[in-house]
């Protein structure tokens, strides 16, 4: 921690513990046991959200997943009080909680239209790549149908500030083209000419300190990415994205909601209810979830 970082305090850090029947509840134990994060003397606190209850370790029901949603609505509320100054979510679900009604794709879905955030995107952080998604959890099939230059720009502006956050004071994102080769000039699609091109011109155009190109050809880019050759991927969609991120940084990444009002991450990783209460999971995307909360806090404090 830096000497301007240990002068703050009172920041308070919420943790849910995700679906109980999952690895949720042990990472989380394992990480705020760890010796590794921000400590008290520093000004963090950490603040566990939502009930314990009676789960059974790789059995989730019916109560484990209203447990989970109960927690993330109760962390919303928290948020927008201002008793808790980020959360860090532990995986949920998605089954369970679509059983209950909950009707988004993901939490990243829920925490924007929570917090009435209407331009945010998904981000995935490791120590060796940086990625944002244009679009998110759909199916691949819609995915060109769903690109527009203006969401390619906008969830590159996003990128760009997330970078500089992050103490980048210029950063160099590489933009993904959307085909094989970036499509080849038109020989496996038109996307890149008359969509992705354009808005790599619109970002560099309207950058400020920022080094936009592409766009690169999607097997190709990561590479020079992960040797710091770039600080950030753009990428068109989910997979394209999170396979070099996960190959990479499977340990280390963590996801991190742009655009909202208040920070929230999450470890890169599902409830892996098979190995849940074995005592084997590892608890080092939750510690790196933590971490990056309070950075983000303690860089932009209100």
């Amino acid at each position: 921690m830096s000497e301007v970082n240990k002068a703050i305090i009172g920041i308070t850090i919420g943790i849910t513990r995700g679906d109980q029947a999952g690895i949720g509840p042990e990472v989380v134990e394992a990480a705020l046991s760890s010796g590794q994060l921000p400590e008290q003397s520093e000004g963090y606190e950490y603040r566990m959200i939502g009930k314990v209850i009676d789960a059974v370790a790789g059995k989730p029901t019916r109560l484990t997943a209203q447990a989970a949603l109960d927690a993330l609505e109760e962390s919303v509320e928290l948020l927008k009080t201002g008793e808790i100054d980020a959360i860090v979510t532990a995986p949920v679900g998605k089954e369970g909680l679509h059983e209950l009604g909950f009707h988004f794709p993901g939490q990243t879905e829920f925490f924007a239209e929570r917090l009435d955030c209407d331009n945010h995107a998904m981000c995935l952080t490791g120590e060796n790549l940086t990625v944002a998604l244009v679009t998110i959890h759909v199916a691949l099939a819609d995915v060109p149908g769903l690109l527009t230059q203006d969401e390619i720009v906008r969830v590159g502006n996003l990128l760009a500030d997330f970078c500089k956050q992050r103490g980048v004071k210029q950063p160099r994102i590489a933009v993904c083209g959307l085909n094989p080769h970036a499509g080849e000039n038109g020989a496996f699609g038109r996307e890149d000419i008359e969509l992705v091109e354009p808005a790599v011109q619109t970002l560099k155009k309207h950058a400020v300190s920022v080094e936009f190109s592409g766009p690169h050809p999607p097997d190709t880019i990561f590479r020079p990415a992960a040797n710091g050759e770039y600080d950030a991927v753009l990428c068109m969609y989910h997979d394209q994205g999170l396979i070099p991120l996960k190959l990479l940084d499977f340990d280390t990444g963590v996801n991190v909601t742009l655009g909202l009002s208040k920070p929230r991450t999450s470890p890169d990783h599902g409830t892996a209810y098979d190995i849940a209460g074995k005592g084997i999971a590892s608890a080092s995307s939750m510690i790196h979830a933590i971490q990056l909360a309070c950075e983000m806090v303690s860089k932009n404090p209100e």
